[in-house]
């Protein structure tokens, strides 16, 4: 008998376990896999598959009628509280848009990431795969036409308007993923609801919450519904829910008004043994085909569900958008209790029978209403307080307040009103979509160049006004860039990043020659970087052309919430050579997380800092990393100095290095860990070996070039008709 009979024919794990990773071996070794997300290679849809063209052709009345007609459409194998499914699709579009945070665009809506890990296994995402899986047919039916990101929160919105809520519009657009988006960072902690004491530097200050993160405990969307750390304290939990909805851009007003309008329709669920419940979705077994938490004592009735853990109504009537909500908070003083599953909620003293909830099941029994931490926040916090009497003397203000507040939150992340698609998008310009007239085209590019060439700028000055114009750029919101001009307003001209003093040398004269051709300044500062490839590419023997394409408006300060433009503001930028000051993080690192915000790829991002380096475009002029003494020509010398073996690296001081001559031991010249990492890091090694070798200058160039020009387009929406043509 052979020895090997018997035995697996296959490696175990060895395609899912993660001990015998690269990262296991080496774990301080640099993570590239945040520039390879969301590859071709994982699209089923194939290179030619367009959805925001796709979409267009939806029939988008038809589809709207169906998901009409699901709302009340209860089904056995999952029961709709009181025969009406709104309040579980507007947690799920709630809870997908809910992840967004400002500080570095991530989360959010236009992905339908929702669906894959960890989101789609958050114990505060519990019961969500059961409206997306009561969605499929109806994403079966309408196919590649209408996407899951879109579905999910169409769902929600649908579900306010068949509860009475007149909602403020409705834009298509969004594209799905297919896999996880592993580069978003939503916590160190390896347990979910984790004390919230290990993302703050002290609890009791909110605005100590580690950044980018917004929501306060590992596995919730904002803050915890029993309280602090689930110890209940309103004044507490006001603190929290203001800081977070703050990290969403949401003022004292939204966040009144999201409140309460959230908890105007539907329920909590905790009727139940919480522990009773099966692993979440990630971790169930294959028969359980995607659902997670499965609950043994539900026996087929809505009233068993079990969810937060919380039990009950937050109204008297929970299917219809009324101002229940506050007739209750304020109608009656409240007490804690214990729900059935052992949670902490706020429960009516001596309630009128009439003011009670029927059961979800059998609307002969009431139940007392809930208020979650949160909702007594709104009550006990001076501030919510005031907004929500506001409200109550207002109730026509206070819809229209709540139907604005849910819009930007399930449209936060889709981008400027010009990508929105289908025939509820509203035509008003909202300050958060950060607007920008459409610029002229009726001018002379040459001439404006020819202007810019005589002005007695350098190529450095051109090229980095561009640069920290558009790098603002976020492929996660799809906010900041070189449309609008916005360098030119507060906050961003005053930016350290940016340098101010030598900013406003180069717009001054920028501004007088958008003036005088009628072009927008926007355009300018685009044209000046064109200006100064060029000049430095011919200097080292290479005719170019800089593809442009004019239309760039310039924005002004009424068109931009500078609040909201603050974390925008870069506090690293490599590809310049600079780091506001030092952090835990690797300096290579913050490089990576700004090339994917960019957009950008691997290669691209290489190419880029190579050729910045050459065109002398260092923060303050420094030296590190301009291997060459053709400094202001566009060669690919950084790279063929990089990989020279006639050199050796040394460290001098703290993220300083020098290249010394490897004979004489002369210092040739300085780095930084940036520069250095792309000859240390054996993937970015090869990259840079490709622009090194002696075939590759003119490559080099082109793909600068390409890069270049990917980088400030990145927020031309506009274009989309060209690219689309």
């Amino acid at each position: 008998m052979s020895e090997n009979t018997g035995k697996c024919p296959v490696m175990h794990g060895g395609n899912t376990a993660e001990g015998n990773s690269n990262r296991d071996w080496w774990p301080e070794a640099l993570n590239l896999d945040i520039l390879h997300q969301h590859d071709r290679k994982t699209n089923p849809m194939g290179e030619d598959f367009d959805y925001r063209q796709e979409v267009k052709k939806l029939d988008f009345d038809a589809l709207k009628k169906d998901v009409h007609a699901l709302m009340t459409d209860s089904q056995d194998w999952w029961p709709a509280d009181w025969g009406h499914y709104g309040g579980l699709m507007i947690r799920m579009s709630w809870h997908s848009a809910g992840t967004y945070r400002i500080a570095d665009g991530r989360g959010g809506a236009a992905t339908g990431n929702q669906r894959f890990a960890p989101i789609n296994s958050w114990p505060d995402n519990v019961s969500l795969d059961k409206a997306r899986r009561l969605l499929w047919p109806i994403k079966k039916k309408y196919g590649n036409k209408l996407s899951w990101a879109d579905l999910i929160i169409l769902a929600g919105n649908v579900a306010y308007e068949s509860m009475g809520l007149k909602t403020f519009g409705f834009s298509f657009g969004r594209e799905d993923i297919w896999h996880p988006e592993k580069d978003i960072y939503w916590g160190a902690e390896k347990e979910w609801l984790a004390p919230s004491d290990e993302r703050y530097g002290d609890v009791g200050n909110p605005d100590t919450m580690e950044n980018p993160l917004a929501a306060v405990q590992m596995g919730l969307i904002y803050v915890n519904p029993e309280g602090v750390n689930g110890v209940p304290d309103p004044q507490k939990t006001a603190d929290q829910v203001r800081e977070t909805f703050v990290r969403m851009a949401m003022n004292d007003e939204e966040t009144a008004a999201l409140t309460a309008g959230g908890h105007t329709v539907g329920k909590c669920h905790g009727n139940g043994d919480a522990e009773a419940l099966g692993p979440e979705p990630e971790a169930a077994g294959v028969e359980e085909q995607g659902f997670g938490w499965h609950n043994p004592n539900m026996d087929g009735k809505a009233t068993n569900i079990v969810t937060s853990g919380i039990e009950g109504a937050w109204t008297t009537n929970p299917t219809v958008f009324d101002m229940g909500y506050f007739d209750l908070l304020f109608g009656y003083e409240w007490a804690l209790k214990k729900s059935p599953a052992g949670a902490w909620q706020w429960e009516p003293v001596d309630i009128k029978e009439e003011d009670k909830p029927v059961d979800t099941t059998d609307p002969s029994i009431r139940h007392n209403p809930i208020m979650t931490d949160a909702d007594m926040a709104m009550k006990i916090d001076p501030t919510y307080k005031a907004i929500c009497e506001k409200f109550m003397a207002d109730p026509a203000y206070f819809e229209d307040c709540f139907a604005r507040a849910w819009f930007k939150l399930i449209h936060r992340d889709l981008g400027p009103k010009e990508r929105y698609i289908g025939p509820e998008a509203p035509s008003e310009d909202l300050t958060w979509q950060d607007p920008v007239s459409a610029g002229s085209t009726d001018y002379c590019a040459e001439v404006v160049k020819e202007q810019i060439a005589n002005s007695g700028l350098n190529v450095s000055e051109m090229v980095i006004t561009a640069w920290d114009s558009a790098r603002t750029f976020r492929g996660s919101d799809l906010r900041g860039g070189a449309n609008g001009a916005r360098i030119r307003l507060a906050p961003q001209k005053d930016w350290e990043g940016n340098e101010p003093d030598r900013l406003a040398k180069v717009l001054k004269v920028y501004e007088k020659i958008a003036a005088d051709n009628g072009a927008s300044v926007a355009d300018v500062i685009v044209l000046g970087a064109s200006v100064g490839i060029e000049q430095a590419a011919k200097a080292a023997g290479h005719d170019v052309l800089v593809p442009f394409t004019p239309g760039r408006g310039d924005a002004t300060d009424e068109m931009t919430d500078a609040d909201s433009f603050e974390p925008l503001e870069p506090l690293a930028d490599g590809f310049r050579n600079w780091q506001k000051k030092d952090y835990i993080v690797k300096p290579e690192e913050m490089l990576l997380d700004r090339a994917q915000l960019m957009g950008l790829t691997a290669p691209e991002m290489t190419v880029l800092i190579g050729g910045m380096r050459m065109l002398g475009t260092n923060h303050g002029g420094t030296k590190h990393g301009v291997f060459t003494d053709r400094e202001g020509q566009l060669t690919n010398d950084f790279f063929v100095n990089l990989t020279d073996m006639g050199n050796t690296w040394k460290v001098a001081s703290n993220n300083v290095y020098e290249v010394r001559d490897r004979k004489t031991d002369q210092v040739k010249w300085t780095a930084s860990r940036i520069d250095l990492v792309f000859g240390s890091n054996s993937i970015l090694r090869s990259y840079a070996e490709v622009y090194a070798q002696d075939d590759n200058e003119e490559k080099f160039v082109k793909d600068f070039i390409a890069a270049w020009t990917k980088v400030m387009n990145a927020d031309r929406f506009d274009l989309e008709k060209f690219q689309n043509a």
